[in-house]
């Protein structure tokens, strides 16, 4: 089998090589050193620029259908913009049917698609912004059984409490995080939602203990400073929360407490992040909107950066 870095070994040394440099370069100019200081900043800047280049359709109220590149420009294929540093790349996967994604035309839903697209056009707006990195612009759903998956090393799956992984999906995501592959896990909420998260991880890695993620990991630290994990809650309880309205809160279900927890490997590489009880998808997707407060979004801007910088470097 091929490993993750054989699957295109000069554009990932190349990848992880530029983001270091880029990285310590970006510490080094006075603009961006001001927004690592203060990142609440940052972020109402952000919440400015998304404001302006985010299509019309997909601001509250547009539409946004899920957009899938044509076979002959897909990233890996033809692409022709050029090979770039970094793809933020979205795990398509099968689920359940229940969960909050678009209808897949079967009476059910397709829960990797929550949030899809304008979270990501979003969060590639603000990844560029706080670090300087060669992203592709586009967007990049790639299916968990598909070979190409090991061109992109930092994957992210949504709405996992639903997932329902087939067997080739298994096996390619097995490969695919022990090859040298970096997964992060969001919006998902309470027990029932993490009883079918934690059947199917297990089966795609048996045995290995699922653990929290203590806060002197490198991973809370690594570019931002995290000391407390923060609960993101959905755009509809963020809204009712900016608003006052009484009884408004964070959670979902029994999703109380938030948790970052982690799969290691054999040698202490951190190879899946699991967020559970928040919702930094949202976060992204609404930092433009004026309703949604900051120190949620603050914190999941934070939190998504040190995991594309740590997923990138190790």
């Amino acid at each position: 089998m091929r490993t993750l870095l054989r699957a295109s070994p000069i554009l990932a040394f190349f990848a992880v090589s530029s983001l270091l440099a880029a990285t310590a370069a970006c510490r080094e100019r006075p603009a961006d050193a001001a927004a690592r200081a203060d990142v609440v900043e940052a972020s109402a800047a952000l919440r400015g620029l998304m404001a302006q280049q985010v299509p019309r359709r997909f601001r509250r109220g547009g539409s946004a259908e899920p957009e899938r590149p044509a076979a002959e420009t897909r990233v890996g294929l033809v692409e022709p913009e050029g090979t770039h540093e970094f793809y933020w790349t979205r795990a398509e996967y099968t689920d359940n049917g229940r969960g909050w994604g678009r209808y897949n035309g079967r009476g059910g839903r397709r829960s990797w698609t929550t949030d899809y697209p304008k979270a990501d056009y979003q969060f590639l707006v603000g990844l560029k912004r706080l670090i300087q990195i060669d992203a592709y612009d586009g967007i990049n759903p790639v299916s968990l059984a598909d070979p190409d998956l090991r061109r992109y090393p930092v994957i992210y799956a949504v709405e996992v409490g639903h997932v329902d992984l087939t067997r080739e999906e298994i096996h390619g995501l097995r490969d695919y995080l022990n090859a040298g592959g970096f997964l992060i896990c969001d919006d998902f909420w309470g027990t029932r939602e993490w009883d079918q998260f934690e059947r199917n991880i297990r089966a795609v890695l048996p045995g290995r203990p699922i653990v929290e993620i203590p806060l002197d990991h490198p991973l809370f630290s690594t570019y931002y400073q995290i000391d407390s994990i923060i609960q993101v809650p959905n755009e509809g309880n963020a809204r009712a929360i900016a608003l006052g309205y009484p009884g408004a809160h964070t959670y979902e279900r029994d999703g109380y407490v938030p948790h970052v927890r982690g799969i290691f490997d054999d040698h202490d590489r951190l190879m899946v992040v699991i967020n559970w009880n928040t919702d930094l998808g949202d976060a992204w997707e609404w930092a433009e909107d004026p309703f949604y407060p900051l120190v949620y979004s603050t914190y999941a801007w934070k939190l998504a950066v040190n995991m594309i910088v740590y997923g990138m470097s190790h």
